[in-house]
């Protein structure tokens, strides 16, 4: 392997490293919000909305400071990472398939799915 793959291979690690953090970090944000707009003390299905947004937002902000502080790429570095992302691409699907449901919460939705898939590219520079 030349240098200049190397670096070329280096950078395409960093951007999608970098993407899947943005996506992380903005399907935080639609979830944080969303769950704010649902009534705590609401029906069934509005406290179902609440902890999904809740939790998908926590598991975004905890796999985006993962994705920040990680300089390294070691065995288990890596392995660390990779649990992370996996865990954070199913906890958005599942919150899509919730805010789906939603009337309103499209944009929620998609956040979660762009989150779900800059989880599941930046994986496939990992394997």
């Amino acid at each position: 392997m030349t240098s200049t793959t190397s670096q070329q291979e280096l950078f395409r690690f960093l951007e999608d490293r970098f993407a899947c953090a943005l996506a992380c970090t903005e399907c935080a944000r639609e979830c944080a919000l969303r769950a704010s707009l649902a009534e705590p003390r609401g029906d069934t299905d509005q406290e179902r909305v609440r902890r999904q947004g809740i939790m998908c937002a926590e598991v975004c902000d905890a796999t985006c400071r993962v994705l920040s502080e990680e300089n390294s790429v070691g065995e288990g570095v890596e392995d660390a990472i990779r649990a992370q992302l996996e865990y954070c691409r199913a906890v958005s699907l599942e919150s899509a398939h919730v805010f789906d449901a939603r009337s309103g919460a499209e944009e929620t939705a998609a956040a979660c799915r762009a989150c779900a898939r800059a989880c599941s590219d930046f994986l496939a520079t990992l394997n």
